[in-house]
């Protein structure tokens, strides 16, 4: 819920780098050979960030969860029913363990060293965005607690190797900006203040200005190897399509404008920091494009549907009420597209990881995650 996520996002999630640790969060005891995972976004990676917040945005009640291993099939706050992109991408790149949330009691010590988790459902790159949760946690205050635990790691390893680490042997994820269009520019009692004061190119370029000067920050805490999701099709998700009452193979054409008139903008900001950032490698995952083929083609990949949510309640789509231990669950969960109302399931997750990992400059370049791993 959440993130209306962009489906990006929704997918995207994509990009969560992280491998989820056999226990959801898991202790490291020796430090990682092989680097960290650093993921900042919304719903579509929050590994339990909003599981410590008093807020309307949570998935830490069943069924959500059910097929992730690591617990046991026990909520852990994640928006999907196992793994999440990040995750599965840690998983594969060889991160020892999940990166363990930020505001959990356990993230201390060794811990820190496979990676950190600041995603938070409901977040945006807008301090604005998300406000009808309550609480949330926006860009702005991740990278404020990613500071926080680049003190921790110099107080760790030391100053030297620190930034050595950072540099060259951690990965840090950007996946965020959908809701900024969903519980932000499109709400219209939440934002028609902004909308009569904005167009959408005012508000995309703020989007971008906020979300440049973030990932400098980060740049100016080493940070080097980043990967950023654009938006996905937000109009495509079963919670549009129910409230709007389309048809199957319909989506909401406004929603999905302004996401591509935003990826277009990410684009060109990718490129500028490429060759403005000296040692940074800044990778684009397309989301968009990653998700629409999957909704569109979802048959050729095995799935049923891609309309659907597989775990939630109300009108044609199950979109309208967030999946909870009173929603209805559909019998096969890896023949849906989608989880719940806004969020990818797992075995949608798995061939979006794919391509992430191993994929073509079609869906992420300049290069591919295994690329920026061992560059």
């Amino acid at each position: 819920m959440a993130a209306k996520l962009s489906i990006l996002a929704l997918f995207l999630g994509i990009v969560n780098l992280s491998y989820l640790a056999a226990k959801a969060g898991g202790d490291s005891t020796t430090t990682p050979s092989l680097g960290a995972s650093f993921i900042f976004g919304d719903s579509l990676v929050d590994a339990g960030n909003n599981n410590y917040l008093p807020t309307l945005s949570k998935a830490n009640m069943k069924p959500n969860g059910i097929d992730f291993q690591a617990s046991g099939g026990n909520p852990t706050g994640r928006y999907t029913n196992g793994r999440t992109i990040g995750d599965i991408v840690g998983e594969e790149l060889g991160i020892p363990n999940y990166a363990i949330p930020f505001l959990s009691p356990n993230a201390t010590g060794k811990a820190i060293l496979s990676g950190v988790n600041y995603a938070s459902g409901g977040g945006g790159i807008m301090n604005a965005t998300g406000r009808i949760f309550i609480n949330r946690i926006g860009m702005d205050i991740q990278v404020d607690y990613f500071n926080i635990t680049r003190k921790q790691i110099d107080q760790l390893l030391g100053p030297s190797k620190a930034k050595d680490y950072l540099q060259k042997k951690s990965i840090f994820s950007i996946t965020i900006g959908a809701n900024d269009f969903l519980n932000n520019y499109l709400m219209p009692v939440l934002s028609v203040g902004a909308r009569i004061t904005q167009s959408p190119d005012g508000f995309i370029d703020d989007m971008i200005s906020h979300l440049k000067d973030q990932l400098t920050r980060l740049y100016k805490l080493d940070a080097r190897k980043f990967v950023l999701g654009n938006v996905g099709p937000i109009g495509c998700i079963p919670y549009q399509k129910t409230i709007n009452q389309l048809k199957e193979n319909e989506c909401v054409d406004l929603a999905n404008k302004l996401a591509l008139q935003y990826n277009g903008r990410l684009k060109d900001l990718v490129a500028q920091l490429n060759d403005n950032l000296p040692g940074a490698t800044f990778v684009l995952a397309n989301v968009y494009d990653m998700v629409m083929e999957l909704i569109t083609n979802y048959d050729k990949y095995g799935f049923s549907t891609a309309s659907t949510a597989c775990c939630g309640n109300g009108g044609q789509f199950a979109g309208i009420i967030p999946c909870g231990p009173t929603s209805s669950m559909c019998q096969d969960r890896s023949k849906h597209v989608f989880w719940d109302p806004y969020h990818p399931s797992e075995a949608a997750n798995l061939i979006l990881a794919k391509q992430l990992i191993d994929g073509d400059a079609k869906y992420i370049s300049p290069v591919n995650l295994r690329h920026l791993r061992d560059i």
